[in-house]
Parts: C-alpha cells; sequence; structure tokens
C-alpha cells in the first residue's frame, strides 16, 4: 500500500474527504519526523514505536573488490512492533497459549519426623 492508498482508507474509515485524510496522514508522519528529529521517539500503543538509534562508526567491506572501508557514524530510525501489530501479523501464534515455563520440580515427601532423643543417662554419684 502507498500514501494514497492510505490516505483514501483514511478517507473511508474517518468520513472524511481524500484532501481531508492526506493532510491528516501529512501531519502524522511530519509530527513523527520531528520528533525523531529532536531523539524523541514516538509510541502509539499498540501498533509500535520509531525511535532513532546511533550506528558507530565501522569497517566495511567493498563487495566488488572486496577492500575494507570506513563507514562513518550515522543515525538511522528503528521501528519495534507492538504486541497487537504482532498478534494480527502471525494470527496462529497469538491463539496458542504462551509457552510454559520450566517445570516446577516435583514436591518432595513429607519430612521425616524427627528422631527420638536418647534416653538421659543416669547421672554419676
Amino acid at each position: 500500500m502507498r500514501k494514497p492508498e492510505l490516505a483514501a482508507a483514511i478517507a473511508d474509515k474517518a468520513d472524511l474527504t481524500k484532501e481531508q485524510a492526506n493532510r491528516v496522514l501529512n501531519a502524522v508522519l511530519e509530527e513523527i519526523t520531528n520528533a525523531l528529529n529532536k531523539k524523541n521517539s514516538v509510541t502509539l500503543v499498540g501498533f509500535g514505536t520509531f525511535l532513532q538509534r546511533h550506528r558507530g562508526a565501522r569497517t566495511g567491506k567493498n563487495p566488488q573488490t572486496g577492500e575494507p572501508v570506513q563507514i562513518k557514524a550515522s543515525n538511522t530510525v528503528a521501528f519495534k512492533p507492538g504486541k497487537s501489530l504482532k498478534d494480527s501479523v502471525n494470527p496462529e501464534s497469538a491463539s496458542k497459549p504462551a509457552p510454559k515455563t520450566a517445570p516446577k520440580p516435583a514436591q518432595k515427601a513429607a519430612p521425616k519426623p524427627a528422631p527420638k532423643p536418647k534416653a538421659a543417662a543416669p547421672k554419676k554419684k
């Protein structure tokens, strides 16, 4: 789905004109971009989180020549999907129960009764 198709879908669902929906979509994308420029994350509960990540400088390899190439440090945008989004694209895993943790060890048998104290030795005179 491309941006015009998304705007048209928003227009249908929100009872807006396509032009109004396009302005809303542009405003949302602009605000997400502005927040990421300020190094803020944007969380849409249930959908996911957009965040800025720093990639340090590193040595890469030119795929044609195999020569090492220095890659500069840069910032990139990451998206971490929320639980609802994950569940919607993996419906079979959403219906399965969560995996069980390691089984609990079997309970120990009832403790043995403490041994009876020995009879006291007679006192010496």
